[in-house]
């Protein structure tokens, strides 16, 4: 029985979410309440209305820093990119390289569809790279397709890093190093994307003919350059990295092999030439981005130091297990990105005021992503101090026993479908992963990697989830193909959660060894 008082607000939110059809923005404060109620009058727990408080308090703190000013910043960059018509530069460069489907396909929904996931997430990596495929001839079907399929791989690093900074915040560990855990648990993934997705856009096992190389080549791109870039310097710009890698990669395929099928060539628009100045400014903002996070990060510790200094402390949570929460306020990606938004948006010609225009539009129109993200945090906060999330995690392994991290990213591919976020699912269920591994009495690196396969199975729940769905539909204009696209991403989510479930399992042991 009180497992599932501990689940109700998770149990509502898969209801509400997925059969109701409730709007996530509202179903999600109904969850906190219920969350609350329970946490208070269950004897077990029987939480304080005031630490109650204090938990939402910290959840609220949490959600808008960095989580939230890291989304705001990121799309509010996009939405200044299309402004200023610099969106239009860039989607120009990527069309002129090829015309074979197969080649744009790779280019757009792998590489530019990973880098819009990497720098700003929240279904951009889907809608964007699916529009633009659409828009230049290919069956909308298929670009919604191949964009999911895509999609898999950036995910637990969308929009900078934060699904993995989060996971990383509620479980204590090290951001570096679970994302290193996360790339490593992808690793197939990172490969087996390319093949997949060339096999749906030649219409067979025949569209692979000349392109087994570029497939291989554009996978281990994104995936060697991601796996250092969290090594060495964490998950901000990992998805980043590797989306620009892999672009590259194909990019100089594209142009130095004989990959050109007639049977897979589409007709373009003749295109307009963009000279080196253009496209520069054109790219601008993200190489800001880029820079800007590489300098306050851990590859310039002088600087990272000084500007990681200048932050506050604060006790929020006075209960037990309350910890200080520390506002970092100036070297965080969140404040990176804007700056760059703002530098870049001058130099490609939009006035202060039309800037500010931009940032006001784009938080408006996420106003009903911040009422969710921050009412899940604050439930998940409120859930983690009473004991209800360890309620959870207890009979999660009473259930499974030694076998739960072999289920570990499923749950998180759940959180991803019913939230449709990588960042959300992190949030319900990621603390619960951690305490569920410390309750088999594993080891500080076990507890890590298992957490880490939330954000893993998160990228296959993205598949499935109908707000990622919902999204490809929109984007190619075509209604009612809800279903055809579902069928089509249960056939990629079961092996894919098949896989995450045994490497994440057999690999505990190995961590363990060379931990």
């Amino acid at each position: 029985m009180l497992f599932f008082l501990a689940l109700s607000p998770i149990l509502w939110l898969v209801i509400a979410l997925s059969f109701l059809r409730v709007p996530a923005w509202k179903a999600c404060p109904v969850a906190l309440a219920i969350a609350c109620i329970v946490a208070m009058n269950v004897s077990e727990w029987n939480m304080l209305l005031v630490h109650e408080f204090e938990a939402i308090l910290e959840g609220v703190a949490l959600a808008f820093w960095p989580i939230l000013l890291v989304i705001s910043a990121a799309i509010f960059t996009y939405n200044l990119t299309l402004h200023t018509k610099a969106m239009e530069v860039i989607k120009g460069m990527l069309t002129s390289v090829s015309q074979d489907r197969r080649v744009l396909i790779l280019l757009i929904s792998l590489g530019f569809g990973g880098f819009l996931e990497g720098m700003a997430g929240f279904g951009t990596a889907v809608a964007i790279p699916a529009g633009i495929l659409a828009g230049i001839g290919i069956d909308p079907i298929m670009a919604a397709a191949v964009c999911l399929i895509a999609n898999a791989i950036p995910t637990a690093f969308g929009s900078i890093g934060i699904p993995i900074i989060t996971l990383a915040n509620l479980t204590g560990g090290d951001p570096s190093l679970m994302a290193t855990f996360t790339t490593i648990q992808l690793t197939a993934i990172c490969i087996v994307c390319p093949f997949l997705m060339t096999i749906v856009a030649g219409n067979g096992i025949k569209g692979l003919k000349n392109m087994v190389m570029m497939c291989l080549a554009s996978g281990l791109a994104f995936l060697i350059p991601q796996l250092l870039v969290c090594m060495f310097m964490g998950p901000e710009l990992a998805a980043v990295t590797g989306a620009l890698c892999a672009m590259a990669t194909i990019v100089i395929l594209a142009k130095t092999s004989d990959i050109s099928d007639p049977e897979y060539q589409i007709q373009l628009h003749e295109h307009v030439e963009i000279t080196p100045k253009k496209a520069l400014i054109a790219w601008l903002p993200f190489i800001l981005i880029f820079v800007f996070i590489m300098l306050t990060g851990k590859l310039v510790p002088p600087v990272a130091e000084t500007l990681g200094a200048i932050k506050t402390s604060v006790l929020i949570y006075t209960g037990e297990g309350g910890t200080p929460y520390t506002f970092v306020w100036i070297a965080t990606p969140g404040v990176m990105i804007m700056l760059s938004a703002f530098i870049s948006g001058r130099v490609q010609g939009a006035s202060f005021s039309e800037i500010l225009t931009v940032l006001y539009h784009t938080v408006l129109g996420l106003r009903f992503t911040i009422i969710t993200i921050v009412t899940v945090i604050a439930t998940a906060k409120v859930m983690g101090y009473s004991g209800m999330t360890y309620q959870m995690a207890e009979t999660a392994v009473e259930l499974t026993g030694s076998y739960y991290p072999a289920v570990a990213a499923f749950v998180g591919s759940m959180g991803a479908f019913i939230t449709g976020s990588g960042t959300s699912s992190c949030i319900l269920f990621g603390e619960l992963q951690a305490i569920a591994m410390r309750s088999l009495g594993a080891g500080e690196l076990e507890q890590l990697w298992v957490a880490s396969s939330n954000a893993t199975g998160a990228c296959a729940g993205k598949i499935v989830s109908p707000q990622s769905i919902a999204i490809a539909a929109a984007a190619i204009g075509v209604s009612g193909c809800e279903a055809q696209l579902l069928s089509f991403a249960v056939k990629i989510y079961i092996p894919f959660i098949i896989y995450m479930g045994a490497i994440v399992y057999f690999g505990q042991s190995i961590v363990t060894y060379f931990g």
